[in-house]
């Protein structure tokens, strides 16, 4: 059982800045980062696999970037420009496809964006 752990979420200021990190106990071939805030469904966020080919949501294109360091089974998602809306607890995912998530997640980590 592949376990991932997150840290980096916190309080930030419309047009802030925050970077997350997730690492995982195991080699997984695609990882991601998805969504929820208050009342509304889980969403994706951004995915990558371990060429570095990567898939974003509309929402986020522009602002969030999302990388990864295959030795040290790392996954980064910097987010700029953060808008109110970006608030939610953001997951770590892995085991998945690059639009579907996999059955490994992390604990989440709250991020708000709030001034």
């Amino acid at each position: 059982q592949v376990q991932l752990v997150e840290s980096g979420g916190g309080l930030v200021q419309p047009g802030g800045s925050l970077r997350l990190s997730c690492t995982a106990s195991g080699s997984i071939f695609i990882m991601g980062w998805y969504r929820q805030a208050p009342g509304k469904q889980r969403e994706l966020v951004t995915t990558i696999d371990k060429t570095g080919y990567t898939n974003y949501a509309d929402s986020v294109k522009g602002r969030f970037t999302i990388s990864r360091d295959n030795a040290k089974n790392t996954v980064y998602l910097q987010m700029n420009s953060l808008k109110p809306e970006d608030t939610a607890v953001y997951y770590c995912n892995g085991g998945g496809t690059l639009v579907r998530a996999g059955r490994y997640w992390g604990q989440g980590t709250q991020v708000t964006v709030s001034s």
